[in-house]
């Protein structure tokens, strides 16, 4: 935000130069981004008045003014065709010089003598080029001989503050002005709101109703006989400083007020308002012109002021061209609002068009800065000899904002600031920045509406603080003792785990914790998963990221996919991340969550192996695999899902070809997201060694004849019980269908491993239970053997 510092002096008595007000707002928190001396570079530029010219007699395009600066009439040769005899303008002398370093001197033009040059906005580095025709042309009342930077106010310069979203107040010349005053210790003057009404009443040409809680509040006031023509040059040259472009009086007005005070106001044509009624409410899904001659398409997430016909103004950003302020204007409704800044800032965004109104509205402006506003800009009217003031005035304030309290100890204060601020110190910086303090036992602070970034009794101690002087404030060495940081369970097993899918050949990715609700369809989530039920971001970057991840399995599929149409044939990755689970309360369930995505020369065992790999290294206790075939996601016939101690922990699988086709892929991906909070439950950190075993092992196979639905777990749960706890280790090593191999059955084949820990087995032991785990297998699963 550009702040003239002449504008600011105004408001302050102060004798600093520009730097020195600009470093020291810079220590008390305002952080400035650049000091501009605009009018540093500007020497030997007056006022002059043009007193006769004629046509140069050697070009047609060319006129010779005779111009008045006080202490001579000179003569100078321009080719501007917007001056005439009477106007007073500035004058370039011989040997002046002009921004950028331009050097004007004495010379003839066209065989004619010419001893300076009539200057433009532009030549004087007000305005661009483009944005300028001919000569600049001053105030009529203008003293003639007087140097340019004192008429325009560019002996000041401009400082450019960075404000933060959070500091709405500061978001203006007079709230920079109060920072100035606080820090420097001066008196900030008062804004002169003084005006006159007639006796008429606003009431009895205008309603206003507002439908929608989102304009806090809204006020209007009317101003008949406007004469509309151009603002007067000190007014056009702050703007510009600013960086405002002139345009009429009764606009450059409610940007005159706007930059003063931080609160944006606009001016509608009354003539053009239909009904003679002022409706603020959500706007319909219609085409709106803006005063910037662009048709916009409007939705029901916007604000709009309408008439009782039609829509006049998108709230908070723009009017429109329907009822602008024109030459024939004769009476105007100024408004003066208080809208939501989310809203305003999405609205923005959405119709990309960020006004300087919007940049402020969307910081969420005090409502009671509102009034302050209107009767400033009733004030200017007034003085400028621009309209009549209306009597009366409409308010819609329903839920007005009331000033807050904050208590603090300054005991508490200086201890935890490392000072020895006496009380009434504090108390003074306080008031300072318009805060009324009562000392009790501890400080009794009422905070102004337009302060509502401090709520509590650390922000007291930072406004103390910074006017206090963080430079001034002594250095203190640390005092504790010190202790050896040390991760918590949780991120040893997070580590744990990443070692684990690391040396498992996958490589880490990290995705978005936001994603579209619309990848729920993308990946046939069924439409009563509980998945679906998100948390809304409520100002989302847009649609792509509206909602909060219930899963990661969306977000690893576009890595996948992003990969293999690079023709990256084998790919192995795996994602730590959270998720978001809406569980109707104030805040989510977040959890932690593992993906593992493979492709390329793999299957469903390799995607288990890794699963398997991980439950031995964090030794997680009774977890099982079983099949999964209501899981839309994922194929019927291979996937499964992971239960530690009976509880759902994850799920694992080949990705279902209607999901993998609408990701545009024709390469089987293989995917396990499993719930790392349940598995870490079951985990057990302390690792138990036990010694080689002393007594030799027995191996002997067995090849089984099974239905295909019969699954391997089953086979195996009978031989674990049927083991009499001899039984060491199980392994499949083979499954087989062929010709040898009946319809409708499968060949399994097993390695088992007999071994105790005290003696050496006999054939006879092993024996009886081989021959027991056979009968069972027969008996309960109609196995045969081999």
């Amino acid at each position: 935000m550009k702040v003239p510092f002449n504008w600011l002096l105004e408001y302050v008595d102060l004798d600093k130069d520009i730097n020195e007000v600009a470093e020291k707002l810079t220590l008390t928190g305002s952080k400035v981004e650049e000091v501009i001396e605009k009018g540093k570079e500007i020497d030997k530029v007056v006022t002059g008045k043009i007193i006769k010219t004629k046509k140069h007699p050697n070009a047609d395009k060319l006129t010779v003014c005779q111009v008045d600066v006080k202490d001579e009439v000179i003569q100078i040769v321009t080719g501007a065709d917007n001056i005439k005899e009477g106007d007073i303008i500035p004058v370039a002398l011989h040997g002046s010089t002009l921004p950028g370093g331009v050097k004007i001197k004495k010379g003839k033009l066209r065989g004619v003598e010419s001893n300076g040059m009539l200057c433009s906005e532009a030549e004087l580095g007000l305005a661009d080029e483009d944005s300028v025709h001919g000569i600049m042309i001053l105030d009529e009342n203008t003293p003639i001989g007087v140097d340019i930077k004192e008429i325009l106010g560019l002996n000041g310069g401009v400082i450019d503050f960075e404000i933060t979203s959070n500091r709405a107040d500061c978001f203006s010349v007079y709230g920079i002005a109060r920072e100035t005053a606080a820090s420097f210790g001066c008196e900030l003057k008062k804004l002169d709101l003084t005006f006159n009404e007639n006796s008429e009443n606003i009431e009895d040409f205008l309603k206003v109703e507002v439908k929608t809680p989102l304009c806090r509040r809204y006020m209007a006031k009317m101003i008949k006989n406007i004469k509309v023509g151009p603002s007067p040059e000190w007014m056009q040259a702050k703007l510009q400083e600013a960086g405002v472009r002139p345009i009429n009086n009764v606009v450059d007005i409610t940007n005159y007020v706007m930059l003063e005070l931080g609160q944006p106001m606009h001016a509608f044509d009354y003539e053009n308002i239909e009904g003679k009624k002022i409706v603020v409410k959500m706007a319909e899904d219609e085409r709106f012109t803006t005063l910037d001659g662009v048709e916009r398409q409007l939705d029901s997430s916007m604000i709009t002021i309408n008439d009782a016909q039609k829509t006049i103004a998108i709230a908070g950003v723009m009017g429109g061209q329907n009822s602008e302020v024109t030459e024939e204007t004769n009476t105007i409704i100024l408004e003066c609002a208080s809208f939501d800044g989310v809203t305003t800032r999405l609205t923005s965004k959405r119709l990309g068009l960020r006004t300087e109104a919007s940049s402020r509205f969307e910081k969420d402006l005090d409502p009671n800065l509102v009034e302050t506003a209107l009767k400033r800009a009733c004030h200017l009217f007034e003085t400028l000899k621009v309209g009549e003031v209306v009597g009366g005035v409409i308010d819609c304030y329903e839920q007005k904002l009331e000033p807050h309290y904050v208590k603090v100890s300054p005991k508490w204060v200086n201890d935890f600031l490392g000072t020895d601020i006496v009380v009434q110190d504090m108390v003074t910086m306080l008031q300072r920045l318009d805060m009324e303090v009562e000392v009790k036992d501890e400080l009794i602070i009422k905070v102004p509406t337009f302060r509502q970034d401090v709520k509590i009794k650390e922000d007291v101690a930072e406004e103390i603080a910074r006017l206090y002087g963080y430079d001034v404030i002594p250095t203190q060495k640390i005092v504790g003792e010190a202790v050896e940081a040390e991760m918590t369970k949780e991120q040893k097993l997070i580590e744990a785990v990443k070692r684990t899918m690391v040396s498992s050949g996958l490589y880490e990715t990290l995705t978005y914790s936001f994603f579209s609700p619309k990848v729920f369809d993308k990946i046939n989530l069924s439409y009563d998963s509980e998945l679906r039920n998100v948390v809304t971001i409520s100002n989302p970057l847009g649609e792509d990221f509206s909602v909060m991840r219930t899963t990661l399995i969306p977000s690893m599929l576009e890595v996948m996919q992003r990969n293999i149409l690079r023709d990256n044939k084998e790919i192995g990755l795996f994602d730590i991340g959270k998720v978001y689970l809406n569980v109707g309360k104030e805040l989510p369930d977040e959890r932690y969550k593992l993906c593992v995505a493979i492709a390329g020369d793999v299957d469903f065992f390799n995607l288990k192996g890794i699963v398997e790999n991980l439950i031995n290294v964090l030794s997680v206790d009774k977890a099982e695999f079983e099949r999964e075939t209501e899981n839309s996601i994922f194929h019927p016939g291979r996937c499964a899902k992971l239960l530690v101690r009976k509880r759902y922990a994850g799920v694992l699988g080949e990705v279902h070809p209607d999901v993998l086709e609408n990701y545009d892929l024709e390469t089987r991906v293989y995917i396990a997201e499993i719930d790392l909070a349940t598995l870490f439950e079951a985990a057990k950190m302390e690792k138990k060694y036990k010694p080689l075993p002393k007594y030799p092992a027995v191996l002997r196979d067995i090849a089984l004849l099974v239905k295909d639905e019969v699954e391997v777990k089953k086979i195996e749960d009978i031989m674990l019980k049927q083991g009499k706890g001899i039984i060491e280790e199980i392994k499949l090593f083979d499954v087989y269908k062929g010709k040898q191999i009946p319809e409708g059955f499968k060949s399994v084949a097993y390695s088992i491993i007999y071994r105790a820990e005290d003696r050496t087995l006999t054939d006879e032991e092993i024996n009886k239970v081989h021959n027991a785990i056979v009968k069972e297998l027969e008996e309960r699963l109609e196995a045969k053997l081999r």
